[in-house]
């Protein structure tokens, strides 16, 4: 037998004062990871400008110096990205010649994403982004990681329920 929801989790309250409370937009999850997500990516902007990225694209090419060559499909299950989303981005990055888009010889469905040199050259000069952001977040590195940790658990359990 499962617990029984409390009130303040999982159902709602028949308490005027608790629904006002429990309706308050700096009381949601969603706002609070929604303007995190903005400032974090707005953090990045002048981090990312001199490399020529966009925050973006920045996320792609870190997959791809994880793995490179990748299907168009393995990239954007890797950034929760569907291919009408991740296509357009992949274009503008071939055309900035950090990255090639080839049909498989084997199966012609399926596009390669491959990074050029200067894509791969890229990754040196990225090398510091991850501190000047933390730099710029003013926590302690351990504090960065429960939070990412914390994050990554409630991705996988969102997916989970997807499944």
């Amino acid at each position: 037998m499962s617990p029984k929801p409390t009130a303040d989790r999982r159902t709602p309250t028949s308490d005027p004062q608790g629904v006002a409370q429990q309706l308050r937009l700096d009381n949601q999850l969603c706002f609070a990871l929604y303007a995190a997500t903005g400032l974090v990516t707005r953090a990045y902007r002048p981090l990312l400008e001199p490399l020529g990225l966009t925050y973006p694209q920045y996320l792609a090419m870190m997959a791809l110096w994880e793995k490179a060559p990748r299907t168009v499909s393995d990239l954007g299950e890797a950034l929760g990205l569907d291919s009408g989303t991740l296509t357009p981005l992949l274009k503008r990055m071939e055309a900035a010649g950090l990255v090639t888009r080839t049909r498989d010889r084997a199966d012609e469905r399926r596009v390669q994403i491959e990074l050029t040199d200067k894509g791969r050259h890229l990754k040196d000069a990225a090398a510091g982004v991850p501190f000047a952001l933390a730099c710029a977040l003013d926590m302690p590195g351990e504090e960065i990681a429960s939070l990412r940790t914390a994050l990554q658990d409630m991705a996988r359990k969102l997916r989970g329920r997807e499944e």
